[in-house]
């Protein structure tokens, strides 16, 4: 498995991102091929920010949930958790607000909305908005975890292309700002 460019696991040599890489497998290996779902959980911090911690818990959460369904189907799962800490970064990884979940290189929220997160305020020192979702009409500052189920068991069951979205276009202005802010308070504390 190659990392993801600029992935914080990428220093010291470890071999997986972000921990252990979590692969449920068949036991059957001479069955038919087996559907591979590379889940994706891309943030800005999980020390400070409540959104990203929420959405981190709610993911694994899922994740257990399914995990007997995943099996039966001869799944492989591929969790990847990515601090995104630059502005390059970001753009590397087509990223757009925090946090992000993509299952098989697809946003698991179709619409991107944002309201003022005051955690990540609080880390760059500006305001700052960070993702809300929505699920079944409702807003939440983090995905409930039926939300996330569905997105596994639709890219399992529904046939979703495995092709990654195309990238069209730049790091949002609000990213920008936020990784400006902390290079800035960064420099200014060290």
């Amino acid at each position: 498995m190659s990392e993801p460019k600029g992935c914080c696991c990428s220093e010291g040599g470890n071999t997986t991102c972000c921990g252990p890489e979590r692969s449920l497998e068949s036991a059957d290996e001479t069955g038919p091929e087996r559907k591979r779902l590379d889940i994706d959980l891309l943030y800005l911090d999980l020390d400070t920010c409540t959104r990203c911690r929420e959405t981190e818990v709610n993911l694994d959460e899922a994740l257990a949930e399914v995990t007997r369904v995943l099996e039966s189907t001869g799944a492989v799962v591929n969790l990847r958790k990515i601090h995104v800490q630059t502005e390059e970064q970001a753009r590397e990884l087509r990223f757009v607000s925090s946090p992000t979940i993509r299952v098989n290189g697809h946003d698991i929220q179709l619409e991107v909305r944002e309201s003022l997160c005051e955690s990540c305020g609080d880390i760059c020192g500006e305001d700052m908005d960070c993702r809300v979702w929505v699920y079944q009409g409702k807003e939440y500052i983090y995905p409930p975890k039926a939300l996330i189920v569905e997105a596994i068991l639709r890219a399992v069951y529904g046939g979703a292309s495995t092709e990654p979205e195309p990238w069209t276009g730049d790091v949002p202005d609000n990213l920008k700002r936020f990784f400006a802010a902390l290079a800035k308070k960064r420099h200014e504390s060290g």
